[in-house]
C-alpha cells in the first residue's frame, strides 16, 4: 500500500471487547485510520473481536496482533477470514514463517506487519522480512521495556534507512511524540495508552493526529515513561495506592501512619538504625542527608521519642523530603504547623536521651519492610511505601499507567456505569 499521509493507528489491547469496541468509537470519531485488535484482546475475545471490528468498522482497516511465531499459514487464513486486512508475524519467527504467512496474506487479500519486537538486529531482518515479501515493518517497544525507560526512535530511525516498504512505529507514543515518530521515519503511528486509557478517547485521538499532520508536539501531562533523572517528578504525583498496585500489593510500611494528613514526600532513605528513645543518630543523619532525601528510622517500633520540633526545623534546613519514623515522635502540633512530612509509629509527649547508639545507611527495618539506603520512599494520606532502588524507574512508570487506567474507568463511571460493570467483574470471577 502506498502512504502519502501518515497514518494514525490505535491499539485496543484491552481484554474486554465491551470496552474495545467503545474506545474504537471514540477513536474513530477522532480521527483514526487503522483499528488493531490487540494481543490481549484477541488472546482473551477470540477472533470474534476481530469479526465485531470489522462489522462495526466496514470502512476501517482492521490489524490483527497475532504475533504469530508458527503455523503462519494457519493463523493468517483465520484472521483474514475473520475480517482482518493486515495481519502481525513476529520478526522473531522463521524466514519460513513468514513467507508462509505473506503466501496466506496474498492468497486472502490481506497484507503482512512483521513485528521487530525483542529483535538483535531490527534492521537486517527489515530487509530479510521485505525480501521474503513482507507489506510492512513495525519496529516496536515493549510495554515492559518502556517501563524501565526504553523508546523506539532511534531504531525507527535505522530501520526506515534500511528498507522501501512503509514503516510503523509502537511503544508508549503520545501527543508530544508523534510528530517526532513521522519525522523519525514512520509512516502509520501506532499508539495504545495515550488513547485508549484517556478520559476522552476522542480528543485525544485529535490531537495526536494533530501532532502527526502538523509536525509540531501538543503537550500533555500523561502517557510519558520517565528514566531516572524524571523518576521523582512522577512519584510526586501518583498515589501510594498506585505504587502499591504496580508492585502487586507489596512495598507497604504496616503501621506507620502520617502526622498530618494532606502532605507528600518521595525521595530516597537515608537509614537510621537507632536505640528507641536515643535521638544522637536521627539528628546526626539530618547532616549526612542530602536535598530531597527521606530519613527512615528504625527504632524497634517504640517510645520514647526520638524526634520533634528541633529537629524537624534542622530537617527544613537541610531540605529534606520527610522523616519516617518506626517508633515515636513528638511536637506533632508544632510539626503540623511547620508543614513537615513527617511519618511514625506513636505519638508521645516524651523525649529520650541522646546517648549515641545506632548506625547511619545500615539496612533496616521498618513497618515490616527492609529498608536499603538509597531505596525510594514515598508517603501520602494512606501511609508510605518502599520502592527497592534497582526497580525504581520500572515502578514509577507501572504506578502512572495504573494512574491512567484509573482516570478511563473513573470516566466510564461517572458516565453512568458502575465499578462492577467496569471491571467486568462476573466475567473474570474464578472459576
Amino acid at each position: 500500500m502506498r502512504i502519502d499521509e501518515p497514518i494514525l493507528q490505535v491499539a485496543l489491547d484491552f481484554v474486554d471487547l465491551g470496552r474495545a469496541l467503545r474506545v474504537a468509537e471514540e477513536a474513530v470519531e477522532g480521527g483514526a485510520d487503522w483499528i488493531e485488535a490487540g494481543t490481549p484482546l484477541i488472546k482473551s475475545e477470540g477472533l470474534n473481536a476481530v469479526r465485531e471490528l470489522r462489522r462495526r468498522f466496514p470502512d476501517r482497516v482492521i490489524v490483527a496482533d497475532m504475533k504469530t511465531m508458527d503455523a503462519g499459514r494457519a493463523e493468517v487464513e483465520a484472521a483474514a477470514k475473520a475480517g482482518a486486512n493486515i495481519i502481525d508475524v513476529l520478526g522473531a519467527a522463521s524466514d519460513a514463517t513468514v513467507r508462509e504467512c505473506v503466501e496466506a496474506a496474498n492468497n486472502y487479500g490481506a497484507e503482512i506487519v512483521v513485528d521487530l519486537i525483542e529483535v538483535r538486529d531490527p534492521a537486517e531482518r527489515a530487509r530479510s522480512a521485505e525480501q521474503a515479501g513482507a507489506h510492512y515493518i513495525a519496529v516496536h517497544t515493549a510495554i515492559d521495556v518502556q517501563m524501565h525507560g526504553g523508546d523506539p526512535f532511534e531504531r525507527l530511525k535505522v530501520v526506515a534507512n534500511s528498507v522501501s516498504i512503509p514503516v510503523a512505529v509502537a511503544g508508549g507514543i503520545n501527543s508530544e511524540t508523534a510528530a517526532r515518530a513521522v519525522r523519525s521515519g514512520a509512516s502509520i503511528v501506532i499508539v495504545g495508552g495515550a488513547i485508549t486509557k484517556s478520559r476522552d478517547a476522542t480528543q485525544a485521538t485529535r490531537e495526536i493526529k494533530r501532532a502527526m499532520l502538523s509536525g509540531e508536539a501538543v503537550k500533555t501531562d500523561l502517557y510519558k515513561r520517565v528514566d531516572l533523572e524524571n523518576v521523582r517528578e512522577v512519584l510526586e504525583r501518583v498515589s501510594t495506592p498506585n505504587i502499591s498496585d504496580a508492585m502487586h500489593r507489596s512495598g507497604e510500611m504496616r503501621g506507620i501512619v502520617p502526622i498530618m494528613p494532606g502532605l507528600r514526600m518521595a525521595g530516597p532513605a537515608v537509614t537510621v538504625r537507632a536505640y528507641p528513645g536515643d535521638w544522637s543518630k536521627p539528628v546526626e543523619a539530618i547532616d549526612v542527608a542530602k536535598e530531597g532525601d527521606v530519613l527512615v528510622i528504625d527504632a524497634a517500633g517504640s517510645g520514647p521519642a526520638l524526634w520533634g520540633e528541633l529537629a524537624t526545623h534542622s530537617a527544613i534546613q537541610r531540605k529534606l523530603a520527610g522523616v519516617v519514623i518506626d517508633g515515636a515522635i513528638r511536637d506533632t502540633v508544632e510539626i503540623r504547623a511547620l508543614r513537615f512530612p513527617a511519618f511514625a509509629r506513636l505519638i508521645t509527649p516524651t523525649a529520650g536521651e541522646p546517648k549515641g547508639f545506632g548506625e547511619i545507611n545500615v539496612p533496616v527495618n521498618a513497618g515490616g519492610v527492609r529498608v536499603f539506603p538509597g531505596d525510594w520512599v514515598v508517603g501520602d494520606d494512606d501511609g508510605v511505601v518502599v520502592i527497592p532502588r534497582d526497580k525504581v524507574v520500572e515502578m514509577a512508570n507501572r504506578a502512572m499507567d495504573v494512574l491512567e487506567k484509573e482516570n478511563r474507568l473513573r470516566a466510564e463511571i461517572q458516565a453512568g456505569s458502575t465499578l462492577s460493570q467496569v471491571a467486568y467483574l462476573e466475567k473474570w470471577e474464578k472459576k
